[in-house]
């Protein structure tokens, strides 16, 4: 199922009477999610991404704009209208209950000609059950699952009514790192599997990279960009996305560029010709950076950190925005790091200029 937002806007009136500012959650929100694609939804903390799950599942109501279904105008239906899944962050399961209920209970509540037999209900209990393997747990409780389990019970439960959209709320927060690798993994291949769309709102870049067809960044309600995960990472469109994705995160420089030139410091790094004159923040990803005994770029190494494959460089710049510059290098080229100093080359597309007052990217 196809999901468009048309102008979507949230402002929920301020608490204080003092100030009396309401808090844009969501600002017109413009964006088009394709049938059958698994679309993360980033942020920091605080941007709206709960908020626009909220929307969609009708948790909440907009303060304007529209939300189809298909062409389904869907904006003002309640949730149980909505035909969608949800799983929170906190599982949400009835402790009292088995497996086979938690995951039936969504479908007692139907009457009419959608009622259906005890033994339909768990006919399909035991399809959701076996789609996120836990089959095999259907008459324990909650509290004799571990995490991971609580988790898949809470997918399958979500996935049992076979929703046209499936909504999760960072569902891998309480897990640990292991678990967290695994279980998303397992989300993909469910979600391939069912083929319904789904959003998957989470904070780390990470996760949401790994396994969507499509990332939407956010940042203080508003979209920044939205595109395939590979795309958004090499092509930012300003310096908030470049900041925010990645791991380690990008090294960036006070800079300017004058005369066809872009320069950090004194140095000279890269030929801009296209770029006008004016100052600059330059963003240089770990990756970006070529060890040459005459590169243009000077730092002074603070220790080298060897991870098996490669090897980290952790240096330090006058001109660095954050007290260490971390440069990812081959494990072949370390022998090549001695001495205090280090010079570089920078990787003309892991380099990125952007306008220091807006911070919205320059091209070149």
């Amino acid at each position: 199922m196809k999901v468009t937002l048309e102008n979507l806007t949230k402002i929920f009136p301020s608490r204080s009477k003092k100030e009396g500012k309401d808090v844009v959650a969501v600002n017109s929100f413009n964006i088009e999610i394709a049938d059958g694609q698994l679309v993360g939804l980033l942020g920091p903390s605080g941007c709206g991404k709960s908020t626009m799950l909220n929307l969609l599942s009708g948790l909440q109501k907009p303060t304007s704009g529209k939300i189809l279904f298909d062409d389904d105008d869907v904006t003002t239906l309640p949730p149980e209208n909505r035909g969608v899944g949800l799983v929170f962050q906190s599982y949400a399961l009835y402790p009292h209950l088995t497996v086979r209920q938690n995951i039936t209970f969504p479908l007692e509540n139907r009457k009419g000609k959608d009622k259906l037999t005890k033994d339909e209900m768990n006919a399909m209990a035991l399809e959701a059950a076996k789609l996120v393997q836990i089959d095999n747990l259907m008459d324990r409780k909650p509290g004799e699952l571990s995490g991971g389990q609580q988790q898949r019970v809470a997918i399958a439960r979500a996935i049992v009514k076979k929703p046209r959209i499936l909504l999760l709320d960072e569902p891998l927060s309480n897990l640990d790192a292991r678990l967290r690798l695994q279980t998303r993994e397992e989300i993909r291949r469910i979600q391939r599997s069912t083929g319904i769309t789904t959003v998957f709102v989470t904070h780390d870049q990470e996760e949401a990279m790994s396994i969507s067809d499509s990332i939407i960044v956010m940042k203080d309600g508003i979209l920044q960009q939205v595109g395939k995960p590979q795309e958004v990472y090499d092509e930012p469109v300003n310096l908030f996305v470049a900041k925010f994705l990645g791991t380690p995160p990008i090294n960036t420089f006070d800079g300017f560029v004058k005369d066809g030139g872009l320069y950090i410091g004194e140095e000279k790094v890269l030929d801009v010709p296209h770029a006008e004159n004016c100052a600059v923040t330059v963003a240089v990803r770990p990756e970006g950076f070529e060890i040459n005994p005459h590169g243009a770029f000077s730092c002074h190494v603070d220790r080298v950190e060897v991870m098996g494959r490669d090897v980290s460089i952790v240096s330090t710049h006058e001109c660095s925005h954050n007290p260490l510059v971390r440069s990812i290098i081959s494990s072949e080229n370390a022998q090549e790091v001695t001495g205090e100093w280090v010079k570089f080359d920078l990787k003309k597309n892991k380099t990125y200029i952007f306008n220091k007052e807006t911070e919205e990217r320059i091209f070149f």
